[in-house]
């Protein structure tokens, strides 16, 4: 009922989803060059042979991919990775390997999905995460391509949202014939929602490769805050700019020439919030205008891309956003990886077992707030010996997570033979 009633809203709703998509262009939000993506218009030719297609919604759905997406082309598959965020398509070009391909997944309404798949043609595909879309599940289901769910999640919100419409979330699961979670606790939600041969293995951002960073930049950022106290606030949301502008005069009172530097999650708000903070009677620097730290600067704006990498390795400590004010948080394990201390704020919705298991670890600590950010950075800053230790302890526990790699493919592997020996059959 709720299925045949989606489907059919989506067909007579064309002249709204236009309308919508047309709004998101002008907010920057849609790719101009290549929006015929988004109505199924494929950007690039399909490559002979066996393709699977892994579809994971943005940027960090596509990052904890990557590795699995060199195995598969260590089996001399073609890949093809769509995502829906253009910050997530820029990332894709920088980091898939050759004989992998982005394209945009396509707006979930039959006409777009059918000339997507007419395409595409795939032989398996991988759905990352969360991301049900209806008709791009049903109609890849009716063409017999095997559907496996990889790292799937439902927070307990999306939980208790789903149990509201039974049977319409029991057949969008009923299109995976595996279903791999990321954690026990997703495994238990899925098998309560109809999901079928549900496993938990392990979460594959756990075998995501530390993220890089250039050696001569990094180099050159060392010799100018040689010295200094400082703290980076990590992938932050509206709000939480101005949180870590306040705390940071209440942590300079102890460490006069702290640099605090800031990564906002969309490098795009650089310069309005760079005026934003210059405005509270903080000396700013902004890295997008090619300036750097001096003396003077107190608060650094990282607003470039793909650049994390190289102020992980720069802070000996971490806060990550998305935690204070808008919840869900953002990655732990990418500074964990490089082996930053971290803090998060109490909002981590999307990563609740991985940023216990890591407090657990003494890896990193959970502020309540900014006043409570604020001591702790204070305390830390003091105790150079226990940033030591935490540092020590992010590094150990990420590298003795790197076998779940091993174990997705080992469970994929009869899989990935059926469809090679499809290939050659043919």
């Amino acid at each position: 009922m709720i299925f045949s009633l989606y489907r059919g809203l989506t067909q007579l709703g064309g002249p709204l989803i236009s309308l919508y998509l047309d709004r998101r262009k002008q907010r920057g939000k849609e790719d101009e060059a290549r929006f015929g993506e988004r109505l199924g218009h494929p950007g690039q030719p399909r490559p002979p042979g066996r393709l699977v297609w892994i579809h994971a919604a943005s940027v960090g759905e596509s990052l904890s991919m990557l590795p699995l997406v060199e195995r598969l082309r260590q089996r001399r598959l073609n890949v093809l990775l769509t995502t829906g965020t253009v910050t997530s398509a820029r990332m894709m070009a920088e980091r898939l390997p050759r004989g992998a391909v982005h394209q945009f997944v396509p707006v979930d309404r039959l006409a777009y999905v059918r000339g997507f798949l007419d395409h595409w043609r795939p032989d398996l595909a991988l759905w990352a995460e969360s991301e049900f879309w209806p008709n791009l599940l049903a109609e890849t289901r009716h063409r017999r391509v095997p559907l496996v769910l990889i790292q799937g999640r439902i927070s307990p919100r999306s939980f208790a949202n789903w149990k509201k419409v039974p049977g319409f979330i029991r057949r969008l699961l009923s299109c995976f014939t595996l279903c791999l979670a990321q954690t026990e606790g997703d495994a238990q939600r899925l098998r309560a929602l109809g999901g079928h041969d549900v496993r938990c293995l392990g979460n594959l951002k756990y075998a995501v490769p530390a993220l890089p960073a250039d050696d001569a930049a990094l180099d050159g950022l060392v010799r100018v805050v040689a010295g200094r106290p400082l703290w980076l606030a990590a992938s932050t949301h509206p709000g939480e700019e101005a949180i870590v502008a306040r705390l940071h005069g209440q942590v300079a009172a102890a460490f006069p020439d702290l640099l605090t530097i800031i990564v906002p999650r969309h490098p795009n708000r650089g310069p309005e919030l760079a005026a934003e903070l210059a405005a509270t009677g903080l000396k700013v620097a902004l890295r997008s205008a090619g300036e750097v730290p001096g003396p003077d600067t107190q608060l650094y704006l990282a607003d470039t891309m793909g650049e994390l990498g190289l102020f992980y390795r720069l802070a000996p400590i971490v806060f990550m956003g998305k935690s204070l004010t808008v919840g869900g948080g953002q990655n732990p394990f990418e500074p964990a990886r490089i082996g930053a201390a971290v803090l998060y704020g109490p909002l981590m919705d999307n990563f609740p077992d991985m940023a216990a298991r890591m407090a657990e670890l003494g890896a990193a600590l959970m502020v309540r707030d900014g006043r409570h950010l604020a001591e702790t950075l204070t305390r830390l800053l003091a105790e150079p010996a226990k940033v030591a230790a935490m540092r020590a302890a992010a590094k150990t526990w990420t590298e003795s997570e790197a076998g779940v790699l091993d174990a997705v493919e080992r469970v994929l592997g009869p899989i990935l033979d059926a469809v090679e020996t499809r290939h050659a059959g043919a």
